[in-house]
């Protein structure tokens, strides 16, 4: 309604999705498809990764896709590929999109990857300051509840603009109550 885009990873738990996409790329070469492709190279600390995208905009493979009617304003399926060479390890991993932008592989990739770092800043930031990941919380709603309290905390504590780290904020909010109504103040 809004008109935004969408561009959303087939999961595992989606197989027949996953199933139909797999089937209609093994009855055809995907780089002997009509289609917009990219590859990316990058080097970082002794790691080479190359992603290569294959953009699709084929209305037969569309079709070949069990309800994608029910996907509004489907314009491409996408195949990443990704292969990370790491000291002697190799190691290969392939992933599907549906999305409503068209077939520009580069800018579909570029658009993955940027939320894969905007996802992995923001759960790095919530294991450093709140140590998310070893939370021993697991009965009912409780995990998901904390985890709203700790985004809820972590943008009450970005709001600050002391040059404290947010760990330092977290820990002198704890103990410095008159901190703690400042920063609640700013809500």
């Amino acid at each position: 309604e809004e008109k935004a885009d969408y561009l959303l990873q087939v999961k595992d738990n989606q197989l027949k999705l996953r199933q139909d996409i797999e089937a209609y790329g093994d009855q055809h070469d995907f780089n002997q498809m009509n289609c917009d492709q990219y590859t990316q190279v990058s080097k970082t600390s002794g790691r080479v990764e190359i992603r290569r995208c294959w953009a699709i905009a084929d209305p037969i493979a569309m079709a070949h896709i069990r309800h994608y009617q029910g996907w509004a304003d489907l314009q491409t399926i996408v195949r990443i590929e990704r292969e990370t060479h790491e000291n002697d390890t190799v190691s290969h991993d392939i992933a599907y999109y549906m999305s409503s932008l068209s077939n520009d592989a580069q800018r579909i990739l570029e658009a993955i990857r940027h939320h894969w770092s905007i996802e992995n800043s923001f759960h790095w930031v919530l294991d450093m300051t709140f140590r998310e990941d070893e939370s021993r919380i697991r009965q009912g709603d409780s995990p998901q509840n904390m985890a709203v309290l700790r985004h809820i905390a972590l943008n009450i504590l970005k709001q600050d603009n002391t040059k404290s780290s947010l760990r330092q904020k977290r820990f002198r909010a704890g103990l410095d109550d008159s901190f703690m109504l400042k920063l609640l103040s700013q809500i």
